[in-house]
């Protein structure tokens, strides 16, 4: 060995000795920063994240209420003309049939017990203002006079579309389960229900006749987020431009979070849903909006540049961002599907029926930039259109055993196929995969196992 060989070495040696390492850095477990210590920090932020971000999930309604109720006076029409609104009143019974969830652990234990009995009336409208006072409403919260009387205002929360109720009491009334999409949810009918549509003529600059038009063809579980952007309410087919609410659990790790295109990550997502869709006070920025050819109505109306003199949902972000990352994908149930057909399904998946080529697990979509062209998915390009880059994304595959709710309406974005038989059929037929029928079983025997 030279002379320098075994200089470098003794030097290493050296500064490995623990006569050259203090004690304190030697047991300490973790680093420590500005006096404390890093680890735990972390570990402090994360629970309190968890615990904030499911608040604002849940019950934030990023002051919303400004524009549900002091503009288009929703309320009056939730409490009717006998409670000093307008019209008949939104009942218990007709709120679930437009896809209202009831938190069954909000409901007071009297309330509860004159349920049980059937001494409640759910055909009057006081009831539900009842249900609001409780904060029982999932997604919606009421705003009441001093006496706790008069209903002056509503708001919503993110809770409303994508969350729903195990219905372990009644159909629409249970405990929350927070990120599967609300599939019943009428959004459009309930809009509809407002004394006062000017905010969207307005924006859309179009009647009253044709707002309710528009929103009134969505349907359960589906919503248009870009009506707002380019004013396209319907698609050349003279079918709705609305999509289905997605799932919202499973996300870690899955980037562009929404149907179609660049838009974003869930962070991004939240911030445009909390401003331009929720119609809650914050600061909003993309430029892309000023796109007047792509986006005639936000570049008119100036919504990539929204900056309220109050800002309620920026700071909240990081902590929601947070809670909805922590939602997991709901596991099947026992018995939800063959075990041995899905371990040959598993073969499939990964192998002829190309499908981990853009599903890769176990995120099942692509790590990195997951959007294709129509062309590439063999589909037509009117949803993708509407996006930033012209694509649909990868959606990750989550719960597809569960068509009673998660994937109630269907699948893909517009829930053009009814079946998971239906999406396998479009891809033998689209890539030419020549799959026989017992390899289509197995491999929806597969997709229904994640």
């Amino acid at each position: 060995m030279s002379l320098h060989s075994q200089g470098t070495a003794a030097l290493f040696l050296l500064l490995l000795s623990s006569t050259m390492i203090p004690a304190a850095a030697q047991t300490s477990k973790s680093p420590t920063v500005g006096g404390r210590d890093f680890d735990a920090a972390a570990a402090d932020q994360a629970r309190r994240y968890l615990e904030e971000g499911r608040e604002t999930f849940r019950f934030d309604t990023f002051g919303s209420e400004d524009f549900w109720g002091g503009e288009l006076k929703l309320h009056e029409a939730i409490a009717g003309e006998k409670l000093g609104g307008k019209g008949p009143g939104l009942s218990p019974k007709k709120a679930l049939e437009l896809g209202l969830k009831v938190d069954v652990n909000a409901i007071p234990k009297d309330v509860a017990v004159a349920l049980g009995k059937g001494e409640v009336d759910l055909d009057d409208p006081a009831s539900t203002l009842l249900l609001l006072k409780a904060n029982a409403v999932v997604g919606v919260t009421g705003f009441f006079d001093a006496d706790g009387k008069a209903l002056t205002s509503v708001g919503i929360q993110c809770a409303v579309c994508h969350s729903t109720v195990d219905d372990a009491y009644a159909p629409g009334i249970g405990h929350r389960l927070d990120g599967w999409p609300n599939r019943d949810l009428n959004i459009g009918a309930i809009v509809a229900l407002a004394p006062d549509l000017t905010a969207f003529t307005e924006m859309l600059q179009v009647s009253d006749a044709e707002v309710k038009k528009a929103v009134e063809a969505w349907g359960p579980g589906k919503f248009d987020a870009q009506l707002n952007l380019d004013g396209k309410a319907f698609r050349p087919d003279g079918k709705t431009s609305a999509t289905l609410n997605p799932p919202a659990f499973g996300l870690a790790g899955v980037n562009n979070h929404t149907w179609t295109g660049a838009w974003g990550t869930v962070s991004y997502w939240n911030a445009y849903v909390g401003n331009l869709e929720m119609h809650g006070k914050g600061t909003f920025y993309d430029p892309r909006l000023d796109d007047a050819e792509k986006y005639p109505v936000a570049a008119r109306t100036k919504q990539g540049h929204k900056q309220d003199k109050e800002d309620r949902i920026t700071a909240k972000l990081p902590a929601l961002h947070f809670y909805q990352l922590s939602l997991p994908t709901p596991r099947p149930p026992e018995g939800t599907f063959d075990n041995a057909a899905a371990e040959n399904g598993t073969i499939l998946f990964n192998d002829k029926a190309k499908c981990a080529t853009c599903h890769v697990p176990p995120l099942f979509t692509e790590p990195g930039w997951n959007l294709h062209t129509a062309d590439e998915i063999g589909i037509d390009d009117f949803q993708a259109k509407r996006a930033p880059d012209d694509r649909y994304r990868t959606a990750p595959l989550r719960a597809l055993w569960n068509v009673d709710k998660v994937h109630k309406g269907g699948f893909y974005h517009d829930g053009r196929f009814a079946t998971l038989e239906d999406v396998v059929a479009h891809y033998n037929d689209h890539l030419k995969l020549n799959l026989s029928a017992e390899e289509k079983g197995d491999l929806i025997e597969y997709l229904k196992s994640l």
